[in-house]
């Protein structure tokens, strides 16, 4: 095979394969010579070259693909090819268009499915049962292409939609069993939600036959005006949480920070800074608008990378009042934060990118959400910080150009 064509084969072979696309340009801008020097501009200048934000379509343009045994790149295909393959399937597997009663014709959803950034869940699982998925395959699209938690066992439909998958039932059974949880009555008083999520998915695994899965259903009874939520992901959230207002409060009393309009308070404490004060340390880098708020987000270069990233006071409050779940991005963050300022790895960037990302794979797989991918460009950058002498400064230098080159 002479150059030429290997070089084509591996182009192909990384169009196909997001993670090995993403991972050779992280490891080509964290190893440059003077990535030591110039950190922040070599992380900025990869995000805007080199890391594509993938959306929706192309991972399911991309399953498609591989499913069908086409070879070349899948991005060359007609997209009339992919809709009537997703028709054929459907068609196959006695799938409907959607969940609910609609007008559109299945070519048209189709479309839009395959031409998306994003779309709903109930998408992805109608989706696993029209392409005949596997579990593996639903997670991946949850976790990847959505970026949101994997299978949520404390909602009803989607502990039914994983029991289908694991069985290996159709459509058609999905509904049968659908309207027999649906007819049944409700024996519970709410307190599974109390439940961790790695009990429940070892409940919901354990469950062999049709009869068991209706029992244990029936145990689902939501409360008034309340959403299931992870108590895994809160409960770590408002651990991190802590731990980095400690931090903070740390730093603000050895610089003698003063405490403003908060009188009487002698020393800092975890219990005094406020989403407001997280916000200006994790932040630094992303200027103020008049109000004194961030900076709209789509005055970044990086706006549609980093989009609903930012750990702004407002989203704090919203998740410490319940208003927003904890997504893996306020995770991830609040880690990158309390490692980069681990005076242990003051000096070992490698091994402090070692233990970040263990930690985080750990935390994330707790809490139901898939390990860190480098193929997310936030999740890339965060890497990239990491591996520099002063991860958080330079955390904050991207942001500043990202602002500065819009200006």
């Amino acid at each position: 095979m002479s150059e030429t064509e290997q070089n084509k084969n591996d182009h192909i072979i990384q169009e196909i394969d997001f993670t090995v696309r993403s991972s050779d340009a992280f490891y080509d801008a964290v190893d440059m010579e003077d990535f030591r020097d110039k950190d922040a501009e070599t992380i900025y200048r990869c995000l805007i070259d080199e890391i594509r934000l993938i959306p929706f379509g192309d991972y399911l343009k991309r399953y498609i693909f591989r499913q069908m045994g086409l070879t070349g790149d899948f991005r060359a295909v007609d997209l009339k090819i992919y809709q009537d393959a997703i028709k054929l399937a459907f068609a196959e597997n006695n799938t409907p268009k959607s969940f609910e009663e609609t007008s559109a014709k299945l070519s048209a959803l189709a479309k839009n499915w395959l031409t998306q950034g994003s779309v709903s869940r109930s998408v992805v699982f109608l989706l696993g049962f029209g392409l005949n998925m596997r579990i593996e395959d639903v997670s991946e699209f949850l976790t990847k292409a959505l970026q949101e938690q994997d299978f949520n066992f404390k909602d009803p439909m989607e502990n039914l939609c994983w029991y289908c998958y694991r069985m290996g039932y159709k459509y058609p059974k999905f509904q049968q069993l659908k309207s027999r949880y649906e007819e049944t009555k409700k024996v519970g008083h709410g307190t599974v939600y109390l439940d961790k999520t790695v009990g429940l998915r070892s409940a919901a695994g354990s469950i062999c036959d049709d009869d068991a899965l209706i029992d244990f259903l029936a145990g689902f009874v939501e409360p008034p005006g309340k959403k299931p939520v992870s108590l895994t992901a809160r409960e770590t959230f408002l651990d991190l949480y802590t731990k980095s207002k400690t931090i903070i409060a740390g730093y603000f009393n050895a610089d003698g920070t003063e405490h403003g309009n908060r009188p009487g308070q002698r020393e800092w404490t975890a219990q005094n800074i406020t989403e407001g004060d997280v916000e200006k340390v994790l932040m630094s880098g992303i200027p103020m608008d008049p109000n004194g708020n961030l900076v709209k987000i789509s005055s970044s270069s990086l706006g549609k990378h980093f989009g609903g990233k930012r750990l702004s006071r407002q989203h704090l409050s919203e998740v410490l009042a319940g208003e927003t779940r904890v997504d893996r991005f306020d995770l991830i963050t609040l880690e990158f934060f309390l490692y980069s300022q681990d005076v242990r790895y003051a000096e070992d960037n490698k091994n402090r990118l070692f233990a970040f990302t263990d930690d985080a794979n750990r935390i994330l797989l707790e809490c139901g959400m898939g390990e860190l991918y480098v193929a997310n460009p936030y999740e890339c950058f965060l890497l990239m910080c990491m591996v520099s002498d002063c991860p958080l400064a330079t955390f904050a230098d991207v942001w500043e150009l990202s602002y500065a080159e819009e200006t």
